[in-house]
């Protein structure tokens, strides 16, 4: 239900963001067509007394000097990009964003203190309480806590038996804290290939143009050029961004599996100190 209700919100808040770009983008042309009738229709005589000549040349050289954030020109290159293609490479970075915002989520949860857990289980297992030592484990979220709950309740077959029960238990929450990583990986793959995909198909219609025109003129090549560099740029930035999440991801969870090993070691030694073998 966690994971169905975070692809839901992202889903819905990348909805709701390209909703509002396009608006925006929509809406200046209709309020300058608006601003141009209502300028057209006023007198003459209330109209505002035009700039003098020397001063249009400074007010266009200080619009154009204007520095655009990042944000605009992502959001106006985005545009110009046709959105044929532009939309598969924004679906990709969607649902890429998706799996890695859950996984994080997950991975935080499952992250435990194990030196905390092994002393309370060390607390009592110096009593011979195994019982209070296993609910200790299942009280603790996390995979750890589970691998030790696992070993707890194979002490009566000895020490063979609580290790072969870690590690097959282990084996079982790897593939959990892996789960979802295979599509991470394959939009990673897919982006680029998506950009890649409508720089060709801009290639060929730019030269489809050229066949039509018969002329090799910059200005007939050059908007479809344009298009077609724009989805590549745009499908390498939605690669280069789920790779780093999910980099953090498999570091994650590489943290967490050294935590598993070092505690299920600790675990039998443990035990083994408190003589819960001696039978």
């Amino acid at each position: 239900m966690r994971k169905l209700i975070a692809l839901l919100l992202i889903l819905g808040l990348a909805v709701f963001s390209s909703n509002f770009v396009y608006a925006q983008e929509g809406a200046d042309p209709q309020s300058g067509e608006q601003a141009q009738a209502q300028a057209d229709s006023m007198p003459a005589e209330e109209a505002a007394p035009a700039p003098a000549p020397e001063e249009q040349p400074a007010a266009a050289a200080t619009e154009e000097e204007a520095p655009q954030s990042g944000y605009q020109l992502l959001k106006k290159y985005f545009i110009e990009g046709d959105w044929r293609f532009m939309s598969f490479v924004l679906i990709t970075l969607i649902l890429g964003l998706a799996f890695c915002i859950e996984r994080i989520i997950t991975l935080n949860i499952a992250t435990t203190n194990t030196d905390k857990l092994l002393a309370r289980i060390d607390d009592h297992l110096k009593s011979g309480d195994v019982q209070g030592a296993m609910e200790v484990c299942k009280s603790t979220q996390g995979p750890t806590a589970s691998i030790l709950y696992e070993g707890l309740k194979n002490a009566d077959g000895g020490p063979e038996s609580v290790e072969k029960a870690i590690v097959s238990y282990g084996s079982v929450q790897m593939g959990l804290l892996e789960r979802g990583l295979v599509w991470i990986s394959l939009f990673i793959a897919i982006a680029p290939m998506l950009g890649f995909l409508g720089t060709v198909i801009g290639m060929i219609q730019a030269f489809d143009r050229i066949e039509a025109v018969g002329d090799l003129s910059p200005s007939v090549v050059a908007g479809g050029i344009k298009v077609a560099l724009l989805t590549t740029v745009f499908g390498l930035i939605v690669a280069i961004a789920l790779q780093i999440f999910y980099n953090y991801i498999v570091s994650k969870i590489d943290g967490i599996v050294n935590k598993m090993e070092d505690a299920s070691i600790a675990l039998v030694d443990i035990m083994a100190a408190n003589n819960i073998f001696k039978n």
